[in-house]
C-alpha cells in the first residue's frame, strides 16, 4: 500500500474498522483515525485525501474497511480537529494540514534563526524545496499552507513577503 510506512497495531485490530457505539472509545478511536490519517498522509508527503479513494479505509489482511458513512464521520472529525480542509463544496477532496499553519510558523522561524537567516532573504522555493530544509516539518508542505505560516510570522513583525516574478520566487526576509 505504501512504501516505507509502518502501520500501528491498532489498523490490524477489527473493531477499529466499525465506529464504536460507546463515546469514551468512539473519542479514542477517532483519535486514532486522525493519528494515523496525519502520520501517513504526512511519511508519504501526500497533501491531498480523496475521501473516497484511500487506502487507509480497507485493511486487506484482514478483510475490514470503514463504511461510507464511518469514513464521513472520520473525515469531518479530521477536518473539525484543525488537521485536514475540504478543497470542495461535496467534501471528497480534503488538504491534509502536516502541521497546523501555527505550528508551522514556529517551525519555520526556528529554522530561520538556526540557519542564520534573520535580516536575510530566502524564496518560497527555497522554504519548500531547498537543501537547508530537508527533514524539517515544512519540507515539500502546500504552499498554500507555508504562505498561511508566513502570513502569521509577518502579523507577528517576524517577517516581510515580497513579490518575485513567479511565486516561488516570492521572497521572505526574516527579522
Amino acid at each position: 500500500m505504501s512504501k516505507d510506512f509502518q502501520f500501528p497495531e491498532f489498523y490490524s485490530f477489527p473493531p477499529f474498522f466499525t465506529i464504536q457505539p460507546n463515546l469514551t472509545t468512539q473519542e479514542k478511536q477517532r483519535g486514532l483515525w486522525r493519528e494515523l490519517i496525519l502520520s501517513y498522509h504526512t511519511s508519504q508527503k501526500i497533501k491531498t485525501l480523496v475521501a473516497h479513494d484511500c487506502p487507509l479505509w480497507k485493511n486487506k489482511e484482514i478483510g475490514r474497511e470503514l463504511s461510507r458513512d464511518d469514513v464521513k464521520a472520520v473525515m469531518n472529525d479530521f477536518v473539525k480537529s484543525g488537521h485536514g480542509e475540504w478543497e470542495d463544496n461535496t467534501k471528497t477532496r480534503c488538504r491534509i494540514l502536516w502541521r497546523k499553519p501555527e505550528q508551522l510558523s514556529s517551525d519555520i522561524y526556528a529554522w530561520a534563526e538556526a540557519n542564520g537567516y534573520i535580516n536575510s532573504v530566502c524564496t518560497v522555493y527555497e522554504l519548500h524545496s531547498g537543501e537547508d530544509v530537508n527533514g524539517m516539518s515544512f519540507e515539500g508542505a502546500d504552499e498554500e499552507l507555508l504562505r498561511r505560516a508566513l502570513a502569521i510570522l509577518e502579523d507577528q513583525g517576524k517577517c516581510t513577503m515580497f513579490k518575485g516574478e513567479t511565486s516561488s520566487e516570492d521572497g521572505i526576509k526574516f527579522f
